[in-house]
């Protein structure tokens, strides 16, 4: 008699890798990015956020400094056009290193400030898009300081992989972006935008939006940080002179040049607006 070949017990639908890359299974994976990072943030015992942006791409001033004077160092480069390229490129770099340092030194005060506060739950928690550059400029800060801080990362075909600086049970690594913003915003009650490119400049005109519609409170602080640059690439009171914003729109922005002065703004903000927690806060 032959005997009866036993059959695989068939796969529970959500644990199947095929389905669950599939589009049919897109508003499950959609969800995961919703309740995974909710469940995660509960778990620490995160209150609210203060949000930290700028380019990836900006240095520590000390690789800032080595990438220079390697280039400067290659003798038998120098009269090549593309290696004078380089030179003015890593001297760019070194300029704006310093918003590195001080991207550093700003997430580091607010979280020994924010440390005060108790940590049931955790008040202002330095939170970023979880990349290099500014992004782990706030997160080594927070560190230094001896606080947890939140990560953000999202994949991309280029980029990112998250920064060494990020609480490890804080790292969420995001696939679709609006999932991602959606998380900046959630718990966010301040947003400061160091220099940076599109994507700084997409995540701060998406918040811009979200306080001028009232989707986010109106207390809610949004500091531009390091006029020197901002103010060559946009002339904000041209928006008001032409009349596609307000007055009172423009009277959202707050701006800061250096530390002490970035300092004082966001804590006496958040002193006034945010320091006893809503009645209803349930962690997350």
């Amino acid at each position: 008699m032959t005997p009866r070949k036993h059959k695989p017990s068939p796969k529970l639908m959500y644990q199947d890798p095929a389905f669950m890359e599939s589009p049919a299974a897109r508003p499950m994976r959609m969800m995961a990015e919703y309740f995974d990072p909710l469940t995660r943030l509960r778990r620490e015992h995160i209150g609210d956020t203060i949000v930290m942006f700028g380019s990836a791409r900006i240095l520590p001033h000390d690789r800032a400094v080595a990438k220079l004077k390697r280039l400067q160092s290659n003798k038998t480069r120098r009269r090549d056009p593309m290696h004078r390229g380089e030179v003015r490129a890593a001297k760019a770099n070194l300029e704006m290193s310093r918003y590195y340092e001080e991207a550093r030194e700003l997430a580091r005060r607010i979280t020994a400030w924010s440390l005060t506060l108790g940590e049931h739950p955790r008040r202002f928690v330095i939170c970023s898009g979880g990349g290099p550059g500014i992004m782990e400029a706030a997160n080594r800060g927070a560190s230094e300081a001896g606080g947890s801080s939140i990560g953000l990362s999202i994949q991309l075909p280029h980029e990112q992989e998250s920064n060494r600086y990020i609480t490890p049970e804080l790292n969420l690594f995001f696939h679709y972006f609006f999932m991602r913003k959606l998380w900046f915003a959630q718990l966010a009650k301040a947003l400061i935008a160091f220099p940076g490119g599109f994507g700084t400049m997409d995540e701060l005109w998406e918040m811009l939006t979200l306080l001028q519609t009232r989707k986010l409170p109106e207390h809610h602080l949004i500091l531009i940080y390091g006029r020197k640059y901002w103010d060559k690439v946009l002339d904000w009171r041209a928006m008001v002179r032409a009349g596609t914003i307000s007055e009172r729109e423009f009277s959202m922005l707050q701006f800061a040049d250096t530390v002490d002065e970035a300092f004082v703004r966001i804590r006496t903000g958040l002193e006034k607006y945010h320091l006893v927690l809503d009645s209803d806060w349930e962690g997350v």
